[in-house]
């Protein structure tokens, strides 16, 4: 997996969305989602942003994956969700 990419200014880069993987670094817990920014997003879910995950924080990103739309990310996000993905995720990833 690479890194975050770094953030640019919106008219130096074509807009970009990503499926990530994103796991608790205090518990076995892991947490699927899309975003336009990995980096605002993960400092939103270590923020506690999100209600239903703040009990886990702080998070760490895991993997993630680059669309072209949003739709793509959406439906990559349903597919990790699923059993199928979940088997994929374990392949790429490090589930402890």
């Amino acid at each position: 997996m690479g890194s975050i990419p770094a953030e640019t200014t919106d008219h130096q880069r074509q807009i970009m969305y990503y499926a990530y993987v994103i796991k608790s670094e205090l518990y076995d817990y892991y947490y699927k989602g899309h975003c336009e920014s990995l980096e605002i997003r993960l400092k939103q879910h270590n923020s506690g942003h999100t209600q239903s995950i703040k009990p886990y924080i702080p998070f760490k990103l895991v993997y993630f994956e680059e669309f072209e739309t949003r739709e793509e990310a959406i439906k990559r996000e349903k597919y990790f969700k699923s059993a199928a993905g979940r088997r994929f995720l374990k392949t790429k990833i490090e589930f402890s």
